[in-house]
């Protein structure tokens, strides 16, 4: 990974697409995840159509290994000059509360490398989900290090409050299924989906601004968008399943701007409101 960071942009790119293609032709058991939720998702497309996204999904999530490197082993920085930032105005007002900004973002295929080029605008913090492989996650989270303030676990609520006190924004991620604790099942591109509910006892406890931001991989040549939006008003609302149908809605909004740069392989669907359900992800 090292080695390949060192290439050109348009070569990694090349390679991405390849791993990808390649992934997409024998990763059966992640290509059907993925057709799955875009069949779900997607409704509105034919079946020619859910399949040519399917095919575009594993090409952004194949680039997106090979920024992985970037963002891992390069310095970010020498991308910001093909990197156009939307609306960081809304993050500064939000931050002037005084409350701390809680960073909404989601999985798409740019996650690590966008959090890495975000700061360079930005100071911030991250919460992160361990890797289940010791050595990668010991590089992941050395990496980040490097980039954010601040690592924190994924379950380090106090070291979250902490960051939140001293003012700092979080980068904060609630769109994958994390089981049945303490969830809400809210509709996620209509479908039924456990939607945790940690962001509004965040909020609430610690008056922080919620601001969704998001950040996408150009599709006409090499460079990158980050938009920020204003921050969640009257929130939380005191009603836990209109919250987080609430920030499903913006979360699917900001994946319709490059469906394929999301990270469809997950299964999101996996937890069903009854729990006779068979689900959805049964063998094809």
């Amino acid at each position: 990974m090292w080695l390949v960071a060192q290439l050109p942009i348009r070569l990694q790119w090349w390679l991405g697409k390849m791993i990808g293609l390649l992934a997409w032709r024998l990763a059966g058991s992640r290509r059907h995840i993925t057709e799955v939720n875009i069949r779900l998702c997607f409704p509105e497309l034919n079946a020619q159509q859910q399949a040519a996204l399917v095919r575009k999904s594993f090409i952004a999530n194949g680039i997106g290994v090979m920024e992985l490197g970037i963002a891992w082993f390069r310095n970010p920085a020498k991308l910001t000059g093909i990197t156009e930032i939307h609306g960081i105005e809304h993050f500064e007002k939000a931050l002037e509360a005084g409350n701390g900004v809680l960073l909404l973002g989601g999985h798409y295929s740019t996650l690590d490398l966008g959090g890495s080029l975000v700061t360079e605008y930005i100071e911030a913090d991250v919460m992160q989900r361990d890797h289940n492989n010791p050595l990668m996650n010991a590089v992941m989270t050395r990496a980040r290090g490097r980039r954010y303030g601040t690592v924190l676990g994924a379950r380090d609520l106090r070291g979250l409050f902490r960051s939140l006190r001293k003012n700092r924004a979080v980068w904060y991620a609630t769109d994958q299924d994390y089981g049945r604790k303490d969830i809400v099942f809210a509709p996620f591109f209509g479908i039924p989906a456990g939607t945790i509910t940690a962001t509004s006892r965040i909020a609430e406890r610690s008056h922080c601004k919620v601001v969704p931001f998001s950040h996408f991989r150009r599709d006409d040549k090499p460079g990158y968008d980050i938009y920020f939006h204003p921050p969640l008003d009257n929130f939380p609302s005191g009603d836990d399943l209109e919250d987080a149908t609430r920030i499903n809605h913006i979360i699917e909004q900001e994946i319709r701007k490059a469906p394929d740069q999301y990270l469809w392989m997950h299964r999101r669907f996996k937890t069903r409101p009854d729990r006779q359900d068979p689900g959805f992800y049964g063998r094809k």
